[in-house]
């Protein structure tokens, strides 16, 4: 991992407010009633065993999945019932648990998908190659080679995204969020499936996003030791319902905590 890339400004990122969230599908309560605030340029995490709702919570706040009831506000923005482009558009970026990288698209065409939200010149500019156009497409690129050298992707750039080793590939889709610009990064699972060697570097890398550039975080994995190590506060739930909410220790020792979730000998260990 090499310097953070630079940025123009730190500016504070608006905090995320979860109210009241509750999603239903066909009489089931996937999500009842949770709130939860990512303070600005936090680490955030929410953890819960399997079927807990934390992916049905990454979903709403990302606009693929409607909420039932409950709101979401992006600091002055209320984002419930907004799609995904929209969502985008506000500074939320978000990597997904399953990849699916493009076999054929090199590293850096991936990476500069996550430009297209900053991209101010209009296709015909582009097409014709106006001066306008190159300067714009020069920034970006030099942008991007930025945040792969921070990445550790600089030798893979000209390689098939989707032909390259799993944890690569996990930084690949790291990368074309953080080339989005975000103010918050949602992160589902970002280190599962890594080797440890893997696992300590993508959460050096998390880490960084945060104090470097100013950038929320909110995470959900499994990996209790990353948890407990980079978040600033947690949520935990359980069958859709949050059970305890607080700092990393307040949380690795509360009974409901250890019973549901980490197991009553209170180690906090990986879970599947």
């Amino acid at each position: 991992m090499t310097e953070a890339p630079s940025t123009e400004s730190l500016a504070v990122p608006p905090p995320l407010e979860v109210r009241d969230l509750t999603v239903r599908f066909a009489g089931l309560t996937a999500l009842d009633a949770v709130s939860f605030t990512v303070q600005p340029g936090s680490i955030h995490a929410v953890i819960g065993p399997n079927g807990a709702g934390k992916s049905t919570c990454f979903n709403v706040l990302s606009g693929v999945y409607k909420a039932t009831e409950g709101s979401v506000r992006f600091g002055e923005h209320l984002i419930t019932g907004s799609t995904p482009e929209q969502i985008a558009e506000l500074g939320v970026a978000r990597t997904f648990q399953n990849l699916a990288l493009s076999e054929h698209a090199s590293v850096a065409d991936t990476l500069l998908l996550g430009r297209h939200r900053l991209t101010k010149a209009g296709f015909l500019a582009t097409g014709l190659r106006l001066p306008s156009a190159v300067r714009e497409e020069t920034k970006h690129r030099e942008r991007m080679q930025e945040i792969a050298a921070f990445l550790g992707l600089e030798p893979y750039l000209k390689h098939p995204a989707g032909v390259l080793p799993y944890g690569l590939q996990k930084m690949v889709e790291l990368g074309r969020a953080l080339c989005m610009e975000p103010d918050i990064l949602l992160l589902d699972e970002p280190i599962a499936g890594m080797t440890p060697t893997e696992r300590q570097h993508a959460a050096g890398i998390i880490s960084s996003v945060r104090e470097s550039l100013g950038v929320s975080v909110l995470l959900v994995e499994h990996d209790m030791g990353v948890v407990m190590k980079l978040a600033d506060s947690v949520t935990v739930l359980d069958f859709g319902r949050k059970i305890a909410e607080g700092s990393p220790a307040e949380v690795q020792n509360d009974p409901e905590v250890l019973r549901a979730y980490l197991g009553t000998n209170g180690e906090a260990g990986e879970t599947a």
